[in-house]
């Protein structure tokens, strides 16, 4: 006999489309009633399964960790209602965790690729520019279709944020990506880099705080999307203080970006930028916060089903992962309340079911 799930609440199978009528069988969603009894029944708003687009499982405050600790990390992630993760860059081998039934659906970039002693100790492939297109390409076949780019850092010759690369060589690591058939995601803080990824051809663009109107326009055009990663973004003052003593232009740089982050979000928004929610889990941010960046991207102004969209319907049509549709992977959460209504409810959910299989 197979298994069954009845879902009696309302079915959110989008920001604005809400239906009734939703069963997983098996593990795969129908809205056709069976003829069996299900085997439970399941009260709550039914959403596709978070998305966690910028996340590090694998990765710990200095670097790589063991198994152990990367399964915690993913666990965390699952019971928070995280059902679908794009890895930004991890030190460590974790596909061990893909169709594991303790892991959300993984989608791998291989490690993080960066400016040699321009990035933190023990995260990246190091290497200088006239290795990059070698190392990128590397991590295009050793990854699940994306890699990841530190494209700028503090330059402490300079004494501020600068773009790790000359523009040139990174068009010709896009490029290579491309060739591939990978796509690639830069880590952006400066306003500088943001021209030298968007001139690249870029495919997305991590925390983007450096956001400027001049280039809003060519984001729509180009359709590149950002991932504020707000959450960690408000870490900025702690490490401009840090910074303070040895280099105060950075620090000024930095909390100036911090100030308008909320603003450069919404004018992302307003101008038709795609965003997505990403936590930066995995060095300084714990596991498990989607529901806070969720809530971050409304309060910085997005409505709430754009929010919510921005983690659920949109990220997954991105990523190409099914929602709520006939036939897919049973992989929902339900809420207690319409969380566009009631925002709050997104971190206090009621079920979180992983292929057809009840996790809380």
């Amino acid at each position: 006999m197979p298994e069954i799930i009845e879902f009696s609440g309302p079915v959110l199978a989008g920001p604005d489309s809400e239906r009734r009528g939703l069963w997983s069988v098996d593990g795969v969603l129908t809205f056709t009633r069976p003829q069996q009894v299900p085997d439970q029944v399941l009260e709550g708003w039914v959403l596709p399964g978070f998305v966690d687009a910028h996340c590090h499982i694998g990765l710990g405050s200095g670097g790589p960790v063991d198994a152990a600790v990367a399964e915690e990390q993913a666990r965390t992630d699952l019971n928070a209602g995280t059902l679908l993760v794009r890895d930004a860059g991890s030190p460590a081998d974790t596909r061990f965790l893909q169709g594991s039934r303790n892991a959300p659906v993984l989608i791998r970039a291989g490690r993080h690729v960066a400016r040699t002693r321009r990035y933190l100790r023990g995260f990246a492939e190091e290497v200088e520019p006239d290795g990059l297109v070698e190392a990128v390409r590397k991590q295009a076949r050793d990854g699940d279709g994306w890699v990841k780019l530190v494209g700028d850092w503090i330059d402490r010759g300079a004494g501020d944020l600068a773009p790790s690369f000359p523009a040139a060589v990174v068009r010709d690591a896009v490029e290579a990506v491309h060739d591939e058939g990978a796509r690639i995601t830069a880590h952006c803080f400066g306003e500088e880099t943001l021209d030298q990824m968007l001139d690249a051809g870029i495919d997305c663009i991590e925390h983007a705080t450096g956001l400027l109107p001049r280039h809003l326009p060519r984001f729509v055009e180009q359709g590149v999307p950002i991932v504020p990663t707000l959450i960690n973004i408000a870490t900025f003052p702690d490490i401009a203080a840090q910074a303070e003593p040895k280099f105060p232009r950075y620090a000024a740089h930095m909390r100036a970006l911090w100030e308008r982050r909320a603003e450069r979000v919404l004018e992302a928004y307003e101008a038709g930028v795609q965003i997505y929610a990403g936590t930066d889990a995995g060095s300084v941010i714990r596991h498990g916060r989607i529901a806070d960046e969720i809530l971050a991207l409304h309060h910085a102004g997005l409505p709430m089903a754009a929010a919510l969209d921005a983690a659920c319907w949109g990220a997954r049509r991105w990523l190409g992962a099914d929602g709520l549709q006939e036939g897919a992977r049973a992989d929902v959460v339900l809420c207690r309340e319409d969380p566009r209504q009631a925002p709050a409810t997104v971190g206090e959910l009621a079920h979180v079911v992983l292929g057809g299989r009840v996790i809380r």
